[in-house]
């Protein structure tokens, strides 16, 4: 029998098996792989990060608007017309220096009929006392009845007390017209004049002003403070002001005083600087940040910005728990520090907290916590 060549075939049928054996098993093989990495890339690595804790800084840089310490309009308080002024924009006064003159034609007549009208009411009180002193000589021997002493005693008083007003009415002109000259009422700058002479003068707030005064010594620098610093705000710190046109250059203020009271429209707290101005190189109307360190609150927890999530529900963040799986959590945030917030509630400090959590994050999904991130160093 010839079996060479049938041992041949079967020699070539076991290795066209093997070859497929082996052809399948590779592709087996890579199947898992490929379904391996398959689950592993549907598990998201997230990176996290604990909540940080210490006294967060408080230095904040607020915009504020300077004011003159002292700051006043000047109406007139009589009529006329202006006579002439004295000082102009810009004149340095001293409290009762004569800013202008006002010329009062009309108010002089009136003077002088109320003086002649208090003449009169002396002279009318004189022939009264002298009446009322005779019916008292004739009352003793009845030569006129009681009732007409009596008319001649109230006739008395009463011009007596016509003299009283006349001399009251005399008092009040006078006082109009010592008006006449306007002065400043304290020391400062003249900031605005708005008459000229031969302009006509009306007394009363509801007239326009003529002059402004400030005081320029010093300067009251307001700003508002976000209610969440408003705590810390107090009378006594130290402020540091700068403005554009001093560059490299702080002037240093107090806080003065606060309005105690924070404002519904702007949720702010009114607060007041009083700084030095005794060179006179600020001017009042200026603007200029304010720089403050506020006193640094008891320990509080903070995250990264970046680790929150703005739902419809309000403020999340991501936590991985037990079994990795993610716990969205709601939280109330307070001061903002720029790159990291202030949490109020919602965390204790001992959780994981998923940084840059992506849109997909969902309740209870499994994820693969990344390496820790250095986010997790102290503050």
């Amino acid at each position: 029998m010839k079996t060479g060549p049938m041992v041949g075939g079967l020699v070539l049928l076991v290795a066209a098996g093997g070859a497929a054996f082996w052809g399948v098993s590779t592709r087996t093989r890579a199947l898992a792989v490929v379904t391996q990495e398959t689950r592993e890339m549907a598990v998201p690595t997230v990176a996290v990060a604990r909540p940080m804790t210490g006294s967060a800084p408080q230095d904040i840089t607020l915009p504020g608007t300077m004011m003159a310490f002292t700051d006043a309009p000047i109406y007139a308080r009589t009529n006329g017309y202006l006579k002439k002024w004295f000082a102009d924009i810009g004149t340095h006064v001293k409290a009762g220096q004569q800013l202008a003159e006002i010329d009062t034609p009309e108010l002089d007549q009136q003077l002088l009929q109320a003086r002649a009208d208090l003449g009169t009411a002396q002279a009318n009180a004189r022939l009264a006392q002298t009446t009322a002193e005779r019916y008292r000589d004739l009352i003793k021997s009845d030569s006129v009845s009681r009732q007409d002493l009596d008319n001649a005693n109230g006739g008395l008083e009463a011009r007596e007390a016509a003299v009283e007003s006349a001399r009251a009415n005399v008092r009040r002109l006078e006082q109009l017209q010592a008006f006449r000259r306007i002065e400043a009422p304290f020391d400062g700058v003249v900031t605005a004049r708005n008459t000229d002479i031969g302009a006509l003068i009306d007394s009363g707030s509801n007239a326009r002003e003529l002059f402004h005064v400030a005081n320029v010594s010093r300067l009251r620098v307001f700003i508002n403070v976000p209610q969440v610093y408003s705590r810390a705000a107090r009378a006594g710190l130290q402020a540091d002001v700068t403005l554009k046109e001093f560059p490299g250059r702080r002037f240093t203020g107090t806080v003065a005083r606060t309005s105690n009271a924070i404002d519904v429209g702007s949720r702010t707290l009114l607060t007041e600087i009083d700084v030095d101005n005794s060179k006179g190189e600020l001017l009042p109307g200026s603007y200029a940040d304010v720089h403050i360190a506020l006193p640094a609150p008891a320990a509080t927890l903070r995250l990264p910005v970046d680790a929150l999530i703005f739902k419809t529900e309000g403020l999340q963040v991501a936590t991985v728990g037990a079994g990795n799986q993610i716990a969205l959590v709601t939280v109330t945030t307070g001061r903002d520090f720029g790159d990291s917030v202030e949490v109020l509630s919602g965390l204790t400090g001992n959780e994981q907290v998923v940084v840059n959590p992506p849109d997909s994050l969902a309740q209870g999904q499994v994820v693969r916590v990344a390496q820790p991130t250095a986010r997790d160093a102290k503050p």
